[in-house]
């Protein structure tokens, strides 16, 4: 079904996150002007509204399937940049990758960056994306200075740590709900190569790899863990921690001294089709870990690595989560406080094991102080896995988050696709102060979301069954 709605197409389609599950049938729009956007959300003729950006959001957060998605990426328009400081201006569609293209040439990096390109600066403000130096540099938030904010009203506000900061704080980690950010200033870090040192360094176990993460949390600007989620007894979580640093043009080969910023993305690949159900199992999982594990021992030290492969390695595989099959999967991210953080990460790897669960992608990261309200990072550690929608795995997934729940913990809502309004509201205690700032700037819940939906977010209460 199409229409013209206030000068717009809109269209029934089907709306989905990145992994693939749910979906669900909406209305949408594909605005080319912050006027348009006006004119929708002032206009009132759709019940709810949500901006979306490129929808790499995991499970629900980025449609509306009662109102109207406005998709939009087509906003954007750089606005300003001062080489002096750093400071870059722009709209909410601009995109990670748009931004690279343009100042990774001329000496610039984004201060935060999650691990794909392929997100606009508006949603990754309202998902406060986090990277891989969390632990030193904390989330996007911290590095953005002013917001340009379109309210239910009609309004257009600018806030910012100094203005209206309960506004902006909210707006930061909000999932798109307090309003369209129409603009927003980030500013960038000064790079002298494309270039990163990395350290290769296996470890085989859990313990062995917590300890080095914590070793070098204050000497390296960047660090990841690969967990291998298939080991089992003493080497129950093993993995290999990518440790990274911006490489100095005294650190590169005279070959490449030349033209220090020239960029090397690294060979792509395509994911052409769905994959077969049940490819991604046990079994297949311990033959790629196994043979992924012996290739990085023997990779084990220091070298010179692209900075585009280092931060972004899935996007050198495109349609990557058609490996999970047309069912979709789960992303299960969640943080714990330092101090049950082991208890917390043994029992989920030997819960994935007893359930015969393999997770094909397993992240596990260090967090730093978090930035309040709906951000999800916290000071402590936070384990990422993928897993295949398959019967029996959310009531798995129920179990896992009461581990959390006790733990600590929570969930990330870019992530999330089935959590509950109670475990949503008992892993986020600020969710009321975050709810009073909402109902001042949008007292009839115009911006929702699938996942607002779910999680009742416009009440303090949980909603009765």
């Amino acid at each position: 079904m199409t229409g013209i709605q206030d000068g717009l197409l809109a269209e029934t389609r089907k709306l989905e996150g990145w992994g693939r599950y749910p979906t669900a049938s909406g209305l949408s729009t594909r605005p080319e002007k912050i006027s348009a956007v006006r004119e929708v959300v002032a206009s009132g003729r759709w019940t709810s509204v949500l901006a979306r950006g490129l929808g790499r959001s995991y499970g629900d957060p980025a449609f509306n399937p009662e109102g109207c998605t406005l998709f939009a990426e087509r906003l954007d328009r750089l606005v300003s940049f001062d080489p002096s400081s750093g400071w870059l201006r722009a709209e909410g569609g601009l995109t990670f990758r748009a931004i690279l293209d343009l100042f990774l040439p001329r000496g610039w990096f984004l201060p935060v960056t999650p691990g794909t390109r392929h997100v606009t600066l508006a949603g990754a403000l309202a998902c406060d994306v986090h990277g891989k130096n969390h632990h030193r540099d904390g989330s996007l938030g911290r590095h953005v200075g002013r917001i340009r904010l379109l309210l239910a009203s009609g309004e257009e506000v600018e806030c910012s740590a100094q203005e209206l900061p309960e506004l902006f704080q909210a707006t930061i980690g909000g999932m798109g709900l307090t309003g369209v950010i129409l603009e927003a200033e980030l500013r960038l870090r000064p790079i002298q190569t494309a270039m990163i040192r990395q350290q290769v360094k296996p470890a085989g176990d859990l313990d062995s790899l917590m300890a080095l993460l914590e070793e070098h949390d204050t000497r390296v600007p960047y660090s990841v863990a690969w967990l291998d989620t298939v080991a089992e007894g003493r080497n129950l979580g093993r993995g290999v921690l990518l440790l990274g640093d911006h490489a100095g043009i005294a650190d590169l080969p005279s070959s490449q001294a030349g033209n220090p910023l020239r960029r090397r993305t690294g060979l792509r690949a395509t994911v052409p089709f769905d994959a077969p159900g049940g490819l991604l199992n046990p079994t297949t999982i311990r033959a790629f870990n196994s043979t992924y594990f012996s290739l990085q021992k023997r990779k084990a030290g220091e070298s010179l690595i692209a900075l585009e492969p280092y931060f972004y390695p899935l996007d050198l595989v495109d349609g990557w989560n058609r490996m999970y099959g047309r069912s979709g999967f789960v992303q299960y991210q969640f943080v714990v406080p330092t101090e049950t953080a082991r208890s917390t990460l043994v029992g989920v790897l030997e819960a994935c094991a007893h359930q015969g669960l393999a997770s094909f992608l397993s992240v596990l990261k260090r967090f730093g102080p978090g930035f309040g309200n709906l951000s999800f990072p916290f000071e402590g550690y936070t384990l990422t896995l993928d897993f295949p929608v398959t019967p029996g795995l959310f009531e798995f997934l129920d179990e896992l988050d009461r581990r959390v729940l006790e733990a600590g913990g929570r969930l990330y809502l870019a992530k999330d696709a089935r959590m509950s309004p109670a475990t949503f509201r008992a892993m986020y205690p600020e969710f009321p102060r975050w709810l009073e700032v909402k109902r001042q700037v949008d007292p009839h819940d115009r911006f929702r979301s699938a996942q607002s939906i779910r999680l009742a977010m416009h009440s303090q209460e949980v909603p009765s069954r």
